[in-house]
């Protein structure tokens, strides 16, 4: 792997890429070797899961924290709204040198359940390489965000003289559980966390070998409706006919939802067209796993429909099972809806307009209530500030292409508390997967030669940053 440039580009600052770079791949041996010890720790901040564990994997970050230089380690916790204990989380710091900006440095240690492990071609906490890909749960999210992180530290230390940027590193340990007691965790560590940009290593690049900036992400809402149409159930041969059962007219209003080419059909939530790359159809059919003869839903550029334009799920239905069900009129069913929201959509007003059409619906005179359970801000990127300018150069460096300026359809709700508490800040979203990674899936998995290119491309950020400031 060589440098796209060795030359500094304009406003570039005097980086020297190539030197930058050569630490990068002579350190990288050790920085594979320490993400394969922390995918081997089972750190899952589910109550059902061991929370020794997400202690042992917590321990395990600090340690290499201090083992890149960083003197000032901490492992800090807050509690959750509720009172609940919050998971361990790793902050270290280390101080700006005058004039200089700081950058945090986020990302978490915690991963998801690893699922059935039938399911695994290799056990999912072997980290395991095959075909130029690192196997095993947390491979890629988002344990090779905090390598990347460290990594890039290690490099500049050792190839920049002097290095004066201010790092804090940030690894959240119940990122997957939802982050509950994140927003009180910033409150809490507040000036602890102050930085002049922020790095969130938690989303995905375009494709293997083409580097990408996040620049949105959508908001979201959840919500569940409950529908009620008896007080109790009673025999469908006795009653069936004049009475519709509740799962009956639940599935009434699903059936509202989407307008017959499949776009979202609820009055009051944005949508836009303003995506600067086309997502290939075949390519968005392979990456989602889309069935041969399943027609795609919506109108207009497919990116949009991903990234600019809301998305209804049904997530969650409460009916009895196949197995256990009866020839009964079912009284009630409760359907949870997951909506994923433009840029710029107001998450109340969504939920708002979601429980207007639930309740506008002709259900027979049944009864209707709606709940929202989550409510989550979009976020979009200024790319002509100076950090992501630096970001977009850093990334056309490390991977000798231009880096794409995406969206994801996904959302992240605590940058919306990132933005809050530090309005000053420059937030980029960054990230090591692909479209092949799998993550939350069996056999998760990171792409080698990226990751290396992700570290030499946070390296090169924060030496520029180094050289030229914001």
């Amino acid at each position: 792997m060589t440098p796209h440039d060795t030359t500094p580009a304009p406003g570039s600052g005097a980086v020297d890429v190539a030197a930058v770079t050569r630490t990068v791949l002579d350190g990288f041996d050790r920085t594979l070797a320490e993400l394969k010890e922390l995918v081997s720790i089972p750190g899952i901040a589910w109550e059902a899961f061991d929370p020794a564990e997400l202690g042992r994997s917590a321990e395990a970050v600090a340690a290499l924290v201090r083992a890149a230089g960083v003197d000032d380690v901490r492992t800090l916790t807050a509690p959750a709204p509720d009172g609940t204990p919050g998971s361990p989380a790793v902050v270290a710091r280390r101080p700006a040198a005058a004039g200089k900006p700081t950058i945090l440095l986020y990302a978490h240690h915690d991963v998801q359940p690893p699922g059935d492990p039938a399911l695994w071609d290799t056990p999912p906490f072997t980290a395991t390489e095959r075909d130029g890909r690192l196997y095993g749960r947390g491979a890629a999210d988002d344990k090779a965000g905090i390598m990347v992180h460290i990594a890039a530290l290690r490099a500049v230390l050792a190839a920049v003289e002097d290095f004066g940027v201010g790092v804090t590193f940030f690894f959240e340990g119940e990122e997957e559980a939802g982050s509950p007691s994140f927003r009180p965790f910033l409150e809490q560590y507040q000036e602890l966390l102050a930085a002049d940009v922020i790095v969130v290593a938690d989303s995905s690049n375009w494709a293997v070998g083409r580097p990408a900036l996040t620049t949105s992400l959508r908001g979201m809402v959840g919500g569940v409706f409950e529908v009620r149409v008896l007080e109790h159930a009673v025999h469908s041969g006795m009653f069936g006919g004049p009475v519709l059962d509740a799962p009956t007219l639940a599935a009434r209003i699903i059936a509202s939802f989407h307008d017959a080419e499949g776009n979202v059909a609820v009055d009051g939530l944005l949508a836009r067209e303003r995506a600067e790359v086309e997502y290939d159809e075949a390519d968005f059919r392979r990456d989602a796993s889309v069935l041969d003869g399943v027609r795609l839903a919506g109108s207009g550029p497919l990116a949009d429909r991903l990234w600019h334009k809301p998305a209804l799920s049904v997530i969650g239905i409460d009916v009895p099972s196949v197995a256990v069900s009866s020839n009964t009129l079912l009284p009630t069913a409760r359907v949870k809806v997951s909506v994923r929201l433009a840029p710029g959509q107001d998450p109340q007003a969504a939920a708002e307009a979601l429980e207007a059409h639930v309740k506008s619906q002709d259900v027979f005179g049944a009864r209707v209530d709606f709940t929202a359970v989550e409510l989550g801000n979009a976020f979009s990127t200024d790319t002509s500030a100076p950090a992501a300018q630096a970001s977009l150069w850093s990334l056309e460096q490390a991977w000798g292409v231009p880096a794409v300026e995406t969206g994801i359809g996904g959302s992240i709700p605590f940058i919306a508390d990132l933005t809050e508490l530090y309005p000053e800040a420059q937030i980029l979203v960054t990230g090591v997967e692909d479209p092949d990674s799998r993550a939350h899936s069996a056999n998760e998995s990171l792409h080698l030669d990226d990751f290396r290119r992700a570290v030499v491309a946070e390296a090169l950020l924060l030496a520029r940053l180094d050289a030229q400031g914001l």
